[in-house]
């Protein structure tokens, strides 16, 4: 991917992770031409969240955090006054090199991030965090995963990077927190962080005078 420009779609709150689909809704004319470009060529587009501030440039190109995760359109529903509705499944995670700014929408050369490979304890470790994850969700968080498979508790045939990917994209957690999951380098670490932040929200949630994201 390093060698072709990618098309970036920079929002504040939404971050993608790998594997796992989004629904966008495409309005700002630069956005509509980035969308109309890759439906003709490869379909590929990356999310990438902006940093704080962004509010004073939006219109520009404002400063986005560099790593984001490249996604592939699998449904475009094009409205009669040029807005459309799109379906992204998340492909892989992706470094930006350098940006390019002759187009109207924003695009970038890009260096993929493959994930750091789970050996024998690692996976155990996961396993572990799994198993936290599926103690730890309360009915509230439940009710989250209904967006995923319409089930009350984790899929026992779910992949665990799937799994983990998936908690990390429909949880109501902060972008911030998004993001810090995704530039993760390993699905442990990733996993453990996932497990230490939802002990942190219960915790912090039934704590008199606390409130919590997820809900």
């Amino acid at each position: 991917m390093s060698s072709e420009l990618l098309p970036i779609f920079p929002l504040p709150n939404v971050v993608l992770f790998p594997n796992v689909f989004l629904p966008l809704h495409i309005f700002e004319p630069r956005y509509r031409e980035m969308i109309a470009d890759a439906v003709k060529g490869d379909r590929m587009i990356g999310m990438v969240l902006l940093r704080p501030g962004w509010q004073g440039d939006y219109e520009g190109r404002p400063p986005v955090y560099p790593v984001g995760c490249s996604g592939l359109i699998t449904h475009v529903d094009t409205l009669a006054d040029g807005r459309s509705n799109i379906v992204l499944r998340g492909v892989e995670r992706f470094r930006i090199v350098e940006e390019d700014d002759r187009l109207s929408y924003r695009r970038a050369r890009v260096e993929t991030m493959p994930e750091v490979p789970s050996r024998g304890d690692d996976l155990d470790v996961i396993r572990t965090q799994r198993a936290k994850l599926d103690a730890l969700l309360s009915p509230a968080l439940e009710r989250s995963l209904t967006d995923i498979g319409g089930e009350r508790k984790i899929p026992a045939s779910m992949a665990d990077e799937d799994l983990v990917h998936a908690l990390a994209q429909y949880l109501d957690l902060e972008p911030l927190e998004k993001q810090a999951l995704l530039e993760k380098r390993s699905l442990r670490s990733r996993a453990e962080s996932l497990v230490e932040l939802l002990e942190m929200k219960i915790l912090m949630a039934k704590t008199p005078g606390s409130s919590s994201v997820a809900h």
